[in-house]
């Protein structure tokens, strides 16, 4: 299969989630009261400021394929993957809407976020409420009791270690060092925790075992890890028409992330002028650093890659993809899903936005 024939086959399988999984989600928003429910269909994309009908981003729907893709490698229809699917949606959006307000990030997906829009306390309520409704969403499904409480409690597990994660990712951006597997280890549970639970939980819905389940756990683990690290360097040197932020994003807000801790383990002249930087701007007040020109943010850049802290970063994304695709090594699952978990590694490690 060439790469032309993996994109299409991942951009299908990613469309097939979103036409699955949307009209449930919708159903499920629309049990929130007023006016959560508009503000919470705003965040969506689903309509504008004004609240008139909108078609927009609804983001790579990556996590609710992978639930649905999940029930499949269960021998379970696409559909018994549906509840979780759904409810993975609502707590990463809950994460969103709570990440963007303490991020201060004024844009998402091309459009003015949540609390810019509606003000900070509909952010915080908003989120709440969806992180409520997907534990309602998938213990209110088809499946067996026994498959759904399973498939809430790895829920419940994934949303504790998301919000870990996002603790320990605030807390560095104070602290002048973090080691790498500091950094990995927070984006393990930041990122990792929901995807691992994506790609397991439809299974479980589906009937799996617990041995299938934890394989596919751990695919999505290490598949949530070259994500982020694919983030991380998009956060840094990404094109701002394809991911909607800011230039420099990640370096405006002094985030730690694999590139930055990367770039200061290393021990070369490159990365002793950086850490000298990044020490002199961790004592510079926020609105301060706020007006460094692009030209400072640029020379900040350019020593994290001179350290070497782009390329660690570009061959950890590979590292993880190769770990993700021999987790599923040993279980018993269909070829032609085997290969479609495959393609969407293959496709998150090469994605640009």
């Amino acid at each position: 299969m060439t790469a032309t024939d993996t994109t299409a086959e991942v951009l299908a399988l990613l469309e097939r989630g979103r036409a699955l999984t949307t009209p449930a989600l919708r159903t499920a928003v629309g049990k929130l009261a007023a006016p959560m429910n508009t503000v919470a269909a705003y965040h969506f994309g689903w309509i504008d400021a004004t609240g008139r009908p909108a078609d927009g981003d609804g983001g790579k729907a990556v996590r609710p394929a992978l639930a649905i893709l999940s029930a499949e490698a269960a021998g379970a229809p696409a559909e018994a993957g549906v509840p979780g699917a759904v409810a993975v949606e609502l707590v990463h959006n809950f994460s969103l809407l709570h990440d963007d307000l303490m991020d201060g990030d004024e844009q998402r997906r091309h459009r003015d976020t949540v609390w810019k829009v509606h003000g900070p306390a509909q952010a915080i309520l908003v989120g709440d409420a969806l992180f409520a409704l997907a534990l309602d969403t998938v213990l209110d499904g088809s499946a067996p009791g026994s498959a759904m409480a399973r498939a809430a409690r790895r829920l419940a597990n994934a949303s504790r270690a998301l919000i870990d994660g996002q603790a320990q990712d605030i807390t560095f951006e104070s602290r002048e060092r973090v080691t790498v597997a500091e950094c990995l280890e927070m984006e393990g549970n930041k990122t990792g925790a929901l995807l691992a639970c994506s790609a397991s939980i439809g299974a479980v819905l589906g009937g799996a075992d617990d041995r299938t389940a934890d394989g596919l756990e751990s695919y999505g683990h290490h598949l949530g890890l070259a994500f982020q690290a694919v983030d991380d360097l998009l956060g840094v040197w990404g094109d701002p028409a394809s991911t909607g932020k800011q230039t420099w994003s990640d370096l405006r807000r002094r985030k730690k992330s694999l590139p930055v801790v990367a770039a200061l383990a290393a021990e070369n002249p490159a990365a002793e002028r950086l850490a000298a930087l990044l020490t002199a701007d961790a004592k510079k007040p926020a609105e301060e650093f706020q007006d460094f020109d692009e030209a400072e943010f640029a020379t900040r850049a350019a020593l994290i890659e001179e350290a070497g802290g782009r390329r660690w970063t570009a061959d950890e994304a590979r590292r993880r993809r190769d770990a993700a695709v021999h987790a599923l090594d040993g279980l018993d699952i269909p070829p032609a899903v085997r290969r479609r978990f495959t393609a969407l590694a293959d496709f998150i490690i090469t994605r640009r936005h």
